[in-house]
């Protein structure tokens, strides 16, 4: 299979959540696979995590883990990945992650999930990340932060370009046809951009 970009995905490894969630990555991690897309994550083997890694090797795809040394001493690392790339601590995890892929997927999760995507949302808004940012938004698990970066528009905390930041959508198959037609973005047109 010829790879022509690979893509982080942001997500929980929670194994309590409901299966809704779980298939929903499973789902997005067969149709990364199908597109050619080589999926960069954080290298667990449970919770989304596992399952959007499922999902790429059970159709023939690489996925590629990138997870602290601690977190392998601790054994929560999918033995069975393309490659397993160890870093000293999480940030440098989320900056190999930002580094190395063509754009990212925040999956649902929980406090971890939201700093990898706030920060490159961040760096977008400031344009030092210029690849596309997305939200797969099963069962409207992200309807409060939709609201939240609603609120800083109407309090004037943020410009009403920068909602178009990280486009939030509903099933895997939006998420993948979105990538294929990404527009490309340079820093100069959202630095310009400022609160009004």
């Amino acid at each position: 299979m010829a790879y022509t970009k690979s893509i982080s995905v942001y997500c929980a490894s929670s194994t309590l959540v409901g299966e809704t969630y779980v298939q929903a990555a499973f789902e997005l991690g067969k149709l990364m696979a199908a597109e050619g897309y080589r999926l960069i994550y954080g290298g667990g083997d449970q919770g989304l995590m596992g399952a959007v890694a499922r999902g790429v090797l059970s159709t023939g795809g690489e996925a590629v883990g990138v997870i602290p040394h601690f977190m392998v001493e601790a054994g929560w690392h999918h033995r069975h990945l393309t490659e397993l790339i160890e870093v000293e601590d999480m940030s440098a995890r989320k900056k190999l992650m930002e580094q190395i892929s063509d754009g990212c997927i925040a999956l649902p999760g929980s406090v971890g999930t939201f700093d990898e995507l706030m920060e490159v949302v961040a760096l977008k808004k400031l344009g030092l990340y210029l690849k596309p940012v997305v939200v797969l938004n099963t069962c409207d698990f992200y309807a409060p932060l939709k609201a939240m970066l609603q609120k800083t528009v109407d309090e004037h905390f943020m410009h009403p370009d920068h909602l178009e930041l990280c486009r939030f959508l509903d099933t895997p198959m939006e998420v993948i046809e979105f990538l294929r037609h990404a527009p490309q973005i340079d820093a100069q047109s959202i630095q310009e951009i400022r609160v009004i």
